[in-house]
């Protein structure tokens, strides 16, 4: 297998390399799933006592399920009422079942997975498990499906740990088909640069915390995916790019007819590409070289959240791919970044699907060469597919084909006259190991920042030095510890307010960590998952204050400049009270365990 002769030469040279560097793992695994794939539909190797078991409480569904002809759907759900995006699920195990039984076949809740909110836990002790949090849902959607009687699965969930973790699973049982079904944003609220602005002016003492709450909740304000484009929504335009949605569900508003015709056609879907009929389409046929290459320009494309950079290859390991932070970087080299959507706009993700939304700028791609059409997607053979665009007819759902020319080009450009010729992330290296930057947000004036390193190790240290004014001046910001074996890797969004503020006054200031920034990064040029961290040997643990840094996306370099760091000692901080409180206690494991962000700090793969 090889890149197609009609696809960019750039984005051909790094499929084939990811094809060949991945062959020794991506085989093996290809033999494993087609070995259990001949075994046919999973329930065919339950004994009477298993199966009498399983179908105890299904009513009138036994006979179709004993009688083993009927497709049955496995129901993998992350519902809970507390995240906004999820809340929708609730209902949705109910239309699947209608829906499974009007296409012939049955479904059951095969299981629920943990879905914890990063926006209820940033800036607290709960953000060090939300990482961690992506392992242990692939862990309970392995449970789910462990009971080994299902022909298909459905896949509900959004958000930011939710889906890679559910990705994870799915390929990890590739034999079996599967559709991913999300629920949509929410309707567009207080715009999301107004938000913004106010955080800035609680942050500065500017307005009190009674208009600062206004605001979030004028922000968030229902049911649905926030709107700006972080990591759940960067998770949806992937599983779209990478053929796990049908095409165009992933940003319709939650309890619209649309919505419910969506899922009851990845319901019918699902019963369709099983074992028991003629278009078998397991995951482990979709999620191959090309479909990960798809979502990665899509990311680029996009500029999605950073995120994505880390779990985008833990999804990759499971299905026997290895990806590389250089794929990412050549990648955006060779992407144009085609979409300005909060935080790299004014735009909220509703308004960039009023726009065009994915199924035009996959359009674009395609045609530009720079995507790989010759997959196979949930939805059939091709990525062109999603070029289409989900509709009602008098109350029929069916596909018409998607706009062609964008709508609005202040969110949405053509590949040929994109807002920036390259794609929103770079990959940074240099004697403080790798990083990368976000830099689709970030002024290009500020690509490139050398000043003296403030040394923290806590975002609270952070805070309080912004409060007595000892950062107010050009800093390269450095806060270590954060990596995945020192306190879980938690992302440091709450710090992006006070390093506005400082920028803003004219500063050049930078950010430089071992942790995570969320998809909601923002304006300051932050090089982020420095690996090795610090608590593995990393040179940011040596760093002390005053030492000088150069953060320089334009030519991909991370350096400290000042000389005989590398001979000092490392820093010892007390980390144990990392390890207790909030339920740190029993990820104790995972810290001891979990692998450098390059190869996407994962614990299970």
């Amino acid at each position: 297998m090889s890149a197609a002769s009609h696809v960019d030469p750039r984005i051909a040279a790094i499929t084939d390399r990811i094809i060949e560097r991945s062959r020794p793992t991506r085989e093996p695994y290809l033999d494993r799933m087609r070995k259990l794939a001949e075994d046919g539909p999973r329930r065919a190797h339950l004994t009477c006592g298993n199966q009498a078991h399983a179908y105890a409480a299904m009513g009138d569904d036994k006979g179709a399920l004993v009688a083993a002809r009927a497709p049955n759907i496995g129901i993998v759900t992350a519902y809970n009422d507390m995240l906004s995006a999820h809340q929708p699920f609730e209902t949705y195990p109910q239309k699947i079942k209608d829906a499974a039984r009007g296409a012939g076949a049955t479904a059951q809740v095969a299981g629920g997975v943990p879905a914890m909110c990063d926006g209820v836990t940033q800036g607290q002790v709960g953000m060090e498990l939300s990482l961690f949090s992506r392992d242990v849902i692939a862990m309970a959607a392995g449970v789910a499906l462990s009971h080994n009687t299902f022909d298909a699965a459905l896949y509900l969930g959004v958000c930011d740990k939710i889906v890679p973790g559910l990705v994870i699973a799915a390929a990890t049982f590739g034999y079996i088909p599967a559709l991913f079904v999300p629920a949509g944003p929410m309707v567009s609220g207080l715009p999301n640069d107004e938000k913004a602005r106010v955080r800035n002016q609680f942050a500065n003492g500017e307005v009190g915390r009674d208009k600062l709450m206004e605001a979030e909740m004028a922000s968030y304000h229902g049911p649905g995916t926030c709107t700006f484009y972080g990591t759940a929504n960067s998770n949806q335009m992937l599983m779209e790019f990478m053929g796990l949605h049908l095409p165009g569900a992933s940003f319709v508003n939650p309890g619209t007819p649309l919505r419910d015709a969506l899922t009851v056609a990845a319901t019918e879907r699902a019963a369709a590409i099983t074992a028991l009929g003629n278009a078998y389409t397991p995951v482990c046929d979709i999620l191959d070289e090309k479909a990960f290459v798809n979502g990665l320009v899509g990311l680029m494309a996009t500029g999605g959240s950073t995120n994505l950079v880390i779990h985008l290859i833990a999804m990759a390991r499971a299905a026997g791919i290895i990806l590389e932070c250089s794929d990412f970087n050549d990648i955006s080299a060779a992407t144009p970044l085609m979409a300005r959507v909060y935080p790299n706009g004014l735009a909220d993700v509703n308004h960039f699907h009023a726009a065009g939304g994915l199924g035009y700028m996959i359009g674009q791609l395609l045609d530009a060469g720079l995507m790989h059409d010759d997959v196979k997607t949930a939805a059939g053979d091709g990525l062109s597919l999603y070029t289409q665009e989900p509709a009602l007819d008098n109350g029929a759902f069916h596909y018409r084909p998607g706009p062609t020319t964008t709508l609005n080009d202040k969110i949405l450009r053509p590949a040929a006259d994109p807002f920036a010729k390259t794609g929103g992330l770079a990959e940074l290296s240099g004697n403080l190991g790798i990083g990368v930057m976000k830099v689709s947000a970030v002024d290009p004036e500020r690509h490139c920042i050398e000043a003296p390193a403030a040394i923290f190790h806590s975002q609270e240290a952070v805070k309080e030095a912004f409060k007595n004014k000892e950062l107010d001046r050009d800093v390269v910001v450095v806060v270590r510890f954060q990596g995945p074996k020192a306190n879980g890797m938690p992302e440091l969004h709450s710090l992006t307010p006070l390093l506005s503020i400082l920028q803003g006054r004219g500063h050049r200031v930078a950010l430089v960590t071992d942790g995570r920034m969320s998809g909601a990064s923002g304006k300051v040029p932050s090089a982020i998952h420095v690996a090795p961290e610090a608590l593995d040997g990393g040179l940011i643990g040596k760093l002390q204050d005053g030492d000088m840094i150069r953060v320089d996306a334009t030519n991909g370099t991370l350096d400290v400049l000042t000389e005989g760091v590398e001979a000092r000692p490392h820093a010892t901080p007390d980390l144990s009270a990392n390890s207790h409180g909030v339920g740190r206690e029993l990820f104790e494991i995972f810290r001891q365990t979990a692998g450098p962000a390059t190869t996407g700090a994962g614990v299970v793969v």
